[in-house]
């Protein structure tokens, strides 16, 4: 049986010829796939972000084209809504000018006395659906005459009058909101040439009766 001798350790055998240095342990140096490691993870992390901005920048492009065409899409609409009105306004329009002339006759019976019984009812109905298709009537005896919505078929001075006046109503006027349908026909009367207006005539009483009043 063999007995150690303590104080002694077994070493490794090494060859003859070798050094001391090649017996111990060598330590593992990086190979070459191991260094290039990090080198090819940054180009990739710059080709991601490459690929990142290029995103970013067609999800801006998408968006600012979804933007125009809300838009356009939003004035195509109001463009829609805006003829369907207008179209709608000349239809209902164009029905109440064949109806005038009914509406005139229904005015002259009413002034005549002459709307009486079944012809009252029926023209009434009638002056009720026109109003509901948004029909008014305009044109009253003493108000300034406008040309944009007067027609004046008689002419006259009148000495009691300041400026161009509507003296008379020969047909009433009608509009559908700011749409006038027919001008309303009137006689208009002017102030007399070389008259004073009747304002200032007073004015002058009035100063001619303190100038007397004041004297002794």
């Amino acid at each position: 049986m063999t007995e150690e001798t303590p104080g002694f350790e077994e070493k490794p055998d090494v060859p003859s010829g070798a050094t001391p240095e090649d017996a111990e342990p060598k330590a593992a140096t990086p190979s070459s796939e191991e260094a290039a490691a990090p080198a090819g993870d940054a180009n990739q992390i710059t080709a991601l972000t490459a690929q990142l901005d290029q995103v970013r920048t067609a999800l801006s492009e998408r968006t600012a084209d979804l933007q125009r065409l809300q838009a356009e899409y939003q004035n195509y609409r109001r463009r829609v809504e805006r003829d369907r009105v207008t179209v709608k306004e000349i239809a209902v329009a164009g029905l109440l000018s064949e109806l005038l002339p009914v509406l005139d006759d229904v005015g002259r019976a009413r002034e005549h006395g002459e709307l009486v019984g079944g012809f009252k009812s029926v023209a009434e109905s009638l002056e009720t659906v026109v109003a509901k298709l948004g029909l008014q009537q305009f044109g009253k005896e003493g108000e300034p005459f406008d040309p944009t919505i007067h027609e004046a078929l008689m002419h006259s001075y009148a000495p009691d009058v300041t400026e161009t006046t509507c003296v008379a109503i020969l047909q009433p006027g009608y509009r559908i909101g700011e749409r006038t349908i027919r001008p309303a026909r009137v006689a208009v009367a002017e102030p007399q040439p070389g008259a004073a207006p009747a304002a200032a005539k007073e004015e002058k009483a009035d100063d001619e009766e303190s100038g007397g009043g004041e004297e002794v």
